[in-house]
């Protein structure tokens, strides 16, 4: 069946970004110069803590456009290691953020629409649970629900993505230190039951504030406490609506988890909804929604460079929109297309910078990210006991 002249640009355009980000790559495994401050660390050496940065529906194309409309110039490409991860489900070639999130968190592919479960309904043993176990500290932060599927992989185990209450019931359980984004409703004007999750986490020693009390930024800095802020009584609103907690948010986190402990710490940090403006095939906002991604990976990098043990990965659980940059673009004025409003297969770009960043060169499943993250800060393999 031919091919529309539409598909041939968009797969040219993949093909292009492909053999470039390639070449980024191997040239920065020989003696090719690194912008300043983020050269490549000894091989085999191990981290302290990890920054895990999600810009769900982020494929190569989307960072492509914010590049090309923010003067040639994105934080996250600064990054020395460059890798591709297939992200596809047990159940899918196309997987949605539920099974894709759960790959990262746990290291098992699993079925679209499962939280923290692995194929066979099974609660699997997360990144963040395994780390909090080993007395690091532990974050989240999202500008979507907290309890929405990217970071929900993270902690909770429930099969179906939407159970939102039973998910926001297992945050509380899990005893993350920091956790900052939406749903509010979820934790005090609860439908299945009558509990006030704000009060059960102030029990447990927790400053706990939302949007309607206070700005997040605005919230006392103790680090000797847990931290909970909800940002939103849902989804928090779109960057273009004012939304402009993330970078700031980040620092603050950031800032936060170093001092909590001195055993280290791992935080999951997501741009929501880069996804959702692709859904909706709208570029122009999608690539807002990838530039406030940005800033706060830049955050991650200047904390990251001021020390010698911060591992920071930038990924994306998906490529959302099939997007294409159509023939006739220019810099700062983008012609962009899209091919679908759903997810795709294509694969997903890994940028790392940091002690142990060489792992995530290559082409490997998403599931490579846990194993990865974990043979970073030199965890023992798993007992049976834990592989559950």
């Amino acid at each position: 069946m031919p091919c529309s002249s539409q598909t041939k640009y968009a797969t040219l355009n993949i093909l292009l970004a492909f053999i470039g980000l390639l070449m980024v790559s191997n040239a920065c495994k020989t003696s090719a110069p690194v912008p300043a401050g983020l050269q490549l660390f000894e091989p085999g050496r191990q981290a302290k803590n990890i920054i895990l940065l999600i810009g769900d529906g982020m494929g190569l194309t989307q960072i492509s456009a914010a590049l090309y409309s923010n003067n040639n110039q994105l934080a996250m490409l600064e990054m020395p290691v460059v890798g591709f991860h297939k992200s596809h489900s047990a159940d899918n070639l196309i997987t949605d953020s539920a099974a894709g999130a759960t790959a990262f968190a746990c290291g098992v592919k699993t079925y679209n629409g499962a939280i923290g479960l692995n194929a066979d309904t099974v609660a699997c043993y997360s990144i963040l649970a395994e780390a909090k176990s080993k007395g690091m500290a532990t974050g989240l932060i999202a500008t979507s629900t907290i309890i929405h599927a990217t970071p929900a992989a993270f902690y909770a185990h429930q099969d179906s993505r939407i159970a939102y209450e039973d998910i926001a019931s297992d945050l509380v359980a899990a005893d993350v230190d920091l956790f900052i984004g939406g749903g509010s409703q979820y934790f005090i004007h609860r439908v299945s039951d009558k509990r006030d999750l704000y009060e059960e986490l102030r029990l447990k020693g927790y400053y706990v504030s939302d949007h309607s009390a206070e700005d997040v930024l605005r919230a006392p800095f103790n680090p000797q406490r847990g931290f909970a802020f909800l940002t939103a009584e849902s989804q928090p609103g779109a960057f273009t609506q004012g939304r402009t907690y993330l970078p700031l948010s980040t620092r603050y986190a950031l800032q936060y988890l170093a001092r909590r402990n001195s055993k280290g710490f791992f935080i999951m940090i997501e741009g929501s909804q880069i996804d959702w403006k692709c859904h909706q095939n709208d570029a122009r906002e999608a690539i807002r929604e990838i530039l406030d991604f940005d800033a706060a990976v830049r955050e991650a990098l200047e904390f990251a460079k001021g020390r010698d043990d911060t591992l920071v990965i930038v990924t994306a659980d998906h490529e959302t929109g099939g997007m294409a940059i159509q023939p006739g673009s220019r810099f700062g004025r983008l012609k962009i297309a899209f091919t679908t409003n759903s997810h795709t297969a294509a694969l997903v770009p890994v940028l790392a910078y940091g002690p142990s960043a060489e792992l995530f060169s290559g082409i490997y499943e998403n599931t490579g990210i846990h194993t990865r993250m974990r043979q970073a800060l030199g965890f023992q393999a798993l007992s049976s006991a834990k592989e559950r």
